[in-house]
């Protein structure tokens, strides 16, 4: 698929605002460039140089972080005081996985938000279709999650996130408004495209390692320690670790973490609901597939 042509006309957009980091990054190099031709001081400026560069890197490398930009790990408080967490699932769909998770959720009336790969969903359409069907919210997880997505330039990163968008769109008939990065990792690059394309970058609260850890009961209790409302939490329907007993990981947690949820007063939602859209070109393109 060749890159995708813009969704909508794009509104007038803000001026992108500059994390702190990222300015004092700019100012240092700047600092650096001038010391070098200082007589003797180029070690310093080099020295200088390669400490900010380990510093954007760590950013980066900290799923978490927002030193780089905006980055949504809890829910908004007001809806944290009424009680609510976020669901979310990433790396498909899966043909084997993502309908016996669809099952678990409407058996126990509760919303995900599905962190989509658009390449899977495009091999997918009906099972993507299904999951806006039954009430849950897809997003962007890039089209092909890269591994050397961190390491993309702005080209590659616009190219990535905006083939995904239309793509996404195209099948659900919503354009996505919130994207997870592969693995979590960035570059100081990320947010500026981010911000054109009117997008949330969302992490999580806490996850529970289900790609690598085959013990539900580890990955269960990763995810409810401390358990309160305006977690996000992270699982995955792609990728998904099997346990001893040859099931997803997934499909053995699900049922037992929403009925903790339950138990706790916690009420599910998705991030459509939970997050208001950022921009005037985010919105619905026509009406969702029944």
């Amino acid at each position: 698929m060749s890159a995708a042509p813009p969704l909508l006309p794009a509104p007038p957009a803000a001026r992108w605002p500059w994390p702190p980091l990222v300015q004092a990054s700019v100012a240092l190099h700047a600092g650096a460039a001038a010391l070098a031709f200082v007589p003797g001081q180029w070690p310093l400026a080099l020295g200088a140089v390669l400490a900010d560069q380990a510093v954007l890197t760590a950013a980066g490398l900290w799923p978490r972080s927002a030193l780089l930009g905006p980055n949504v790990r809890r829910l908004p408080a007001a809806r944290a005081g009424r009680g609510e967490i976020a669901i979310t699932i990433d790396d498909g769909p899966d043909p084997q996985v993502t309908p016996r998770v669809l099952d678990q959720l409407d058996a126990a009336d509760a919303r995900a938000t599905f962190f989509c790969i658009a390449a899977r969903a495009a091999a997918q359409p009906a099972l993507l279709r299904e999951i806006v069907r039954r009430g849950h919210a897809v997003q962007n997880h890039s089209h092909d999650h890269r591994h050397h997505f961190a390491l993309l330039g702005p080209r590659g990163l616009a190219t990535e996130i905006g083939r995904a968008q239309a793509v996404l769109a195209e099948l659900t008939g919503r354009l996505p408004h919130c994207f997870r990065a592969p693995a979590g990792l960035r570059n100081p690059l990320l947010d500026p495209v981010l911000h054109r394309l009117d997008l949330h970058l969302v992490s999580w609260t806490r996850r529970g390692f289900d790609t690598r850890v085959r013990d539900p009961a580890r990955v269960l209790q990763r995810l409810t320690r401390g358990l309160a409302a305006g977690d996000i939490l992270l699982l995955h329907d792609g990728n998904a670790r099997r346990c001893d007993s040859g099931q997803p990981v997934i499909v053995e947690v699900l049922p037992a973490l929403l009925q903790r949820c339950r138990a706790a007063g916690l009420h599910t939602v998705t991030l459509d609901e939970a997050l208001a859209r950022r921009g005037a070109a985010a919105g619905i393109l026509r009406d969702a597939p029944r």
